[in-house]
């Protein structure tokens, strides 16, 4: 298939309309068949539960074109599997995970004109999401929900790419102890808004979230996990109920630990141990890892050995190693890359 006429290596994190997504429709306690459709606007009731009291979920994953030139998605039984543990928590009906992975394979199908060419940095990102639809004034979950599939070319997460950014910890509570953060509920995200608005301002790339009971302890940014690495090359991730279980920093903790043969960690990590960590890294679908190179802490900085210039050595490696199996270059030993056929 020919693709589009995009300039690839220069495309942003931003919306692109594509040809078709995916919609299936739940109503009187069931989904229906669903379906692949062109139009991507939403037609809903002004009282919508969505637009009343934020009754929403969604994923993330990419699209790549690999280095033989298959289109290949990565991972996405965890997507579906996460994307139900949402909607048990949101009081909304679980849509079947065979169904999910389907009809993202549907939408990467209909749309492989724009997954990217090989080479370019560029991804196609999917966007399943799930909705309250029908009209709620009183304080209840909807009866009737949508679920959609969209997807859309996309750049590097932060301009610059893989550059090393600079976070500030944030004066703001990400998540509640009992709360919901370790769900993606798009109600995690609005409250983020406020604080990473204040951090672009500020001069900061992103915040950095302590727990909410202590405030003493790292648990994530608005939209990424923390990943950290030892003087002596362990890589530690941060262990919290309230920390959304990232598909990127659990495959990271697996590549590390199979891959490269690193020992791996995952533990409360205090906010006064940071300063002893050699590396730092966020990590997500969008950006993979993004290396940290300094933290403001309120007039003081914490300053990562790996500097501001590039990612520490074994960041490098784990970030090298899991595009690889992504792309096609490194061998798959688990099974985590799926075609699209």
């Amino acid at each position: 298939m020919d693709k589009k006429n995009i300039d690839w290596s220069h495309l942003g994190f931003g919306y692109i309309k594509t040809d078709k997504r995916y919609v299936s429709n739940y109503t009187e306690g069931a989904w229906d068949e669903g379906a692949l459709i062109e139009d991507d606007m939403i037609t809903m009731s002004e009282c919508a539960c969505v637009l009343q009291y934020s009754q929403t979920i969604f994923e993330g994953l990419k699209a790549y074109t690999t280095e033989n030139g298959k289109t290949v998605v990565f991972r996405p039984d965890l997507n579906a599997e996460r994307l139900a543990s949402s909607a048990k928590r949101m009081e909304m009906p679980v849509f079947p995970e065979e169904r999910f992975i389907d009809a993202v394979e549907q939408v990467v199908r209909a749309n492989e004109a724009y997954v990217p060419p090989y080479g370019t940095g560029a991804t196609l990102y999917i966007r399943p999401y799930m909705f309250g639809i029908n009209p709620v004034i009183g304080v209840k979950p909807a009866d009737d929900f949508q679920f959609r599939v969209f997807a859309t070319p996309v750049g590097p997460y932060f301009k610059g790419g893989a550059k090393p950014i600079t976070i500030k910890v944030s004066d703001f509570d990400r998540a509640a102890p009992h709360g919901t953060g370790f769900i993606k509920a798009g109600l995690n995200y609005a409250m983020s808004l406020h604080a990473i608005v204040t951090a672009h301002k500020e001069g900061f790339d992103e915040n950095m979230y302590l727990d909410a009971g202590t405030r003493t302890k790292v648990e994530e940014t608005g939209g990424a996990n923390f990943l950290f690495v030892t003087k002596d090359n362990k890589v530690v991730t941060p262990k919290s109920n309230s920390i959304l279980p990232s598909i990127t920093r659990r495959s990271l903790m697996t590549v590390a630990k199979e891959y490269l043969g690193l020992e791996v960690e995952e533990r409360e990590v205090f906010f006064d141990e940071v300063k002893d960590f050699a590396e730092c890294g966020l990590c997500g679908t969008a950006a993979v890892i993004s290396p940290v190179g300094k933290i403001y802490d309120h007039g003081k900085e914490i300053c990562f050995p790996a500097g501001m210039e590039k990612m520490g050595p074994v960041t490098q490696k784990l970030y090298d190693t899991l595009t690889g199996i992504q792309m096609g270059r490194i061998e798959d030993k688990f099974g985590w890359v799926r075609e699209i056929k």
